[in-house]
């Protein structure tokens, strides 16, 4: 890519999106084009259209997803595939009609079985069924990537599809519905420590910022109490959804951008699958660490970071989502991208930006 190239950057204002945004303004990036959700509305395919008849970008970044965790997948299955699958069709579509010299397209390591063979290396798509509880969301990413690969090999378009393990970072979701576990983990485990320490003046704040079904620092203590006993958080202990056991994979965000730039940067199609292969398929690359760690590992790490003194439990009543999902980064180590960020570090990284976030709001 060249430094003056105009480049858009499809939800610039996410956890990904924003650290991939930061990332080529220091890489020397001069001319990146972001709009939000209010300024343009990536559901509007009329909308799509018109801003890349006015903008014409060259190259595409698509960050912009409708995402959650395992709770807001269960209960909104049908907005994560349809909304994702929109996404996806308009802006892939006006990237090809305007001739975006290359895209690369954010996926998910959800896309693979539930039963798939650890690490999950790429040829394991679509080997096996999907783990339910996150399946219209997988569909919807696996369709993006399917696109992707369907253009390059009828039309001759450079567009890559990367799919990322669990990520965190910066700018992250903290919504105790919607969040994924990392972040929903460091949240209820902080407003669990303020409980304990009866620090009601924190715990106002974090709501005022994030408000809990409607509930905010404004409410009286009864409410926030009652509302935050929903999510498992008493003054007590904190309670955690399953049993614990899964392991899970985490990369930082702001190394997943890393690895995004480098790919747009280095990478072209024809490297992501081998010469002369009959069937051209599992040309996306996954972005990870290749370690892992168990949601109880996680957890009692977060409560030593955040130093909270009370009881942590697991609902073993609530799903656990799939048991076990570890990326293999072969590929993307063979193209000569490695991460640097352990979990260690990024989680005091995390409640860092947390408290920081906090502080900065008040």
């Amino acid at each position: 890519m060249e430094k003056k190239a105009k480049i858009y950057v499809a939800g610039h204002r996410g956890l990904v999106g924003s650290a991939i945004w930061k990332n080529l303004e220091r890489k020397g990036y001069t001319n990146l084009i972001g709009r939000t959700h209010q300024e343009l509305n990536l559901l509007d395919a009329v909308a799509v259209r018109e801003f890349f008849d006015r903008e014409k970008p060259e190259y595409v970044f698509l960050a912009a997803a409708y995402v959650g965790g395992i709770m807001a997948n269960s209960l909104y299955r049908a907005d994560f595939i349809y909304n994702n699958l929109q996404i996806q069709q308009t802006v892939i579509g006006e990237s090809f009609r305007h001739q975006v010299k290359k895209l690369l397209f954010l996926g998910s390591t959800c896309i693979y079985p539930r039963e798939a063979e650890q690490p999950m290396k790429e040829e394991a798509l679509l080997t096996s069924p999907l783990e339910y509880t996150n399946e219209p969301y997988a569909i919807a990413k696996i369709a993006g990537l399917k696109l992707c690969e369907s253009f390059n090999l009828q039309y001759g378009t450079n567009y890559i599809a990367v799919m990322p393990t669990n990520l965190y970072g910066p700018h992250d979701n903290f919504d105790l519905e919607r969040s994924h576990v990392l972040p929903a983990m460091i949240r209820k485990i902080h407003l669990g420590k303020c409980l304990q320490e009866n620090r009601w003046e924190a715990i106002r704040q974090d709501l005022n910022q994030r408000p809990v079904e409607g509930v905010d620092g404004n409410a009286s203590e009864n409410e926030i109490r009652k509302v935050l006993a929903n999510y498992g958080i008493t003054d007590a202990k904190v309670t955690l959804w399953g049993t614990g056991t899964p392991l899970r994979e985490f990369l930082w965000s702001e190394e997943m951008a890393d690895a995004s730039v480098f790919v747009m940067e280095n990478v072209d199609f024809q490297q992501t699958h081998g010469e002369g292969d009959r069937e051209i398929r599992n040309c996306h690359i996954n972005i990870g660490t290749g370690q892992e760690i168990s949601i109880r590992q996680l957890a009692e790490l977060i409560v030593q970071t955040v130093d909270y003194k009370g009881v942590l439990t697991f609902d073993s009543s609530k799903p656990d989502g799939t048991l076990r999902k570890l990326t293999d980064p072969s590929k993307l180590h063979a193209l000569g991208w490695h991460h640097q960020i352990e979990i260690e570090e990024g989680v005091k990284r995390m409640y860092q930006w947390y408290s920081d976030n906090q502080e900065m709001n008040r």
